[in-house]
């Protein structure tokens, strides 16, 4: 009997993978392993690793004696040495499909509540006030902005399909993507320096890369436009924090709203917790009911598809899967 292993999880229970894995003949065991000392005994002996948060790095992957594949709770994979893990032939899964709407979604809604300021107004009415709660500048139209889109993969797609009905100019820069590629897009494909300068708002849909991290940082926030909005619903790690705050305390950047951090969580005394401009929530974007199922019935599908030979779909490492 195939042995599955989740180094660690923030759902209720397993329940539903431990459902899928039993009637295919696996038995799966839960853990909540966060350090690399806790997992690597945990790792050991399974033929399938899988993660949500936890540090799996080079000596995680190097005790890994079984393992024929690691799998992610989701679309990023970050906290896991790839090249580890291709080095010993292990395929590294992710779910890249599972919350497009909902992190789309959540990218609509900070920029709505930046451009048309819902968190100060509705603390003025709490505060038992009446009026308009910031300057008249302020409060903006998305038909007269000019949106930047960096990241071009399915969930910026979706972000520019949701912006194309408000009338708003829209630039897309992809890192990953030659500019002639996104010929044919409602946005228009420019360079990532003439998006920051010309943009009165910028959402980041990046994956974390050696090329994308700290891509927002004191030299690219300076190129934005003074008073423009940073919308990061990608990675923690593509926005220097340190710069970003003194962006924001500066006035040059007008609002933030941030799903994503590094590191995670925010740290009690980082002043962009209780700064008036920015709007954060705490890597909740993906989160909605179908879309947690179906993560969570993905995952144990690979693991599935694993057990039974075949080979495993969405392998992000270069590892040529076995099947």
């Amino acid at each position: 009997m195939s042995r599955a292993i989740v180094t660690d999880y923030s759902f209720p229970d397993l329940s539903i993978e431990q459902e899928l894995l039993a009637s295919a003949g696996c038995t799966l065991t839960g853990h909540q392993a966060k350090t690399v000392e806790a997992l690597i005994p945990v790792v050991a002996d399974a033929e399938m690793v899988i993660t949500q948060f936890a540090p799996v790095q080079r000596a995680v992957v190097e005790a890994m004696k079984n393992a024929k594949v690691i799998i992610r709770y989701g679309i990023g994979v970050d906290n896991v040495d790839l090249v580890a893990a291709r080095e010993r032939g292990i395929p590294v899964c992710n779910i890249p499909d599972y919350c497009i709407n909902e992190v789309a979604d959540q990218a609509l809604a900070f920029i709505l509540a930046q451009t048309r300021q819902v968190v100060p107004n509705h603390r003025l009415i709490a505060e038992g006030k009446w009026g308009l709660a910031t300057p008249l500048s302020g409060m903006r139209a998305l038909r007269d902005q000019t949106v930047g889109v960096v990241g071009y993969g399915r969930i910026g797609r979706a972000v520019v399909e949701r912006l194309v009905p408000f009338g708003a100019k829209i630039l897309v820069h992809d890192p990953l993507i030659a500019t002639g590629a996104i010929a044919g897009s409602p946005a228009t494909a420019v360079g990532l320096d003439e998006l920051l300068s010309q943009s009165d708002v910028v959402t980041l849909h990046c994956p974390s890369l050696d090329s994308t991290r700290r891509m927002i940082n004191e030299k690219t926030l300076g190129q934005m436009k003074p008073g423009s909005l940073l919308i990061n619903v990608g990675r923690g790690d593509l926005v220097d924090p340190q710069a970003l705050v003194a962006a924001l305390q500066s006035g040059h950047l007008a609002g933030a709203s941030l799903d994503v951090f590094d590191p995670e969580p925010i740290p009690v005394d980082n002043p962009i917790r209780t700064h008036p401009n920015a709007v954060l929530a705490a890597h909740i974007a993906s989160a909605s009911p179908r879309a947690v199922r179906t993560l969570r019935e993905s995952v144990a599908k690979i693991a599935i598809a694993v057990h039974r030979g075949e080979a495993p779909p969405n392998v992000v490492n270069g590892v040529k899967p076995r099947g």
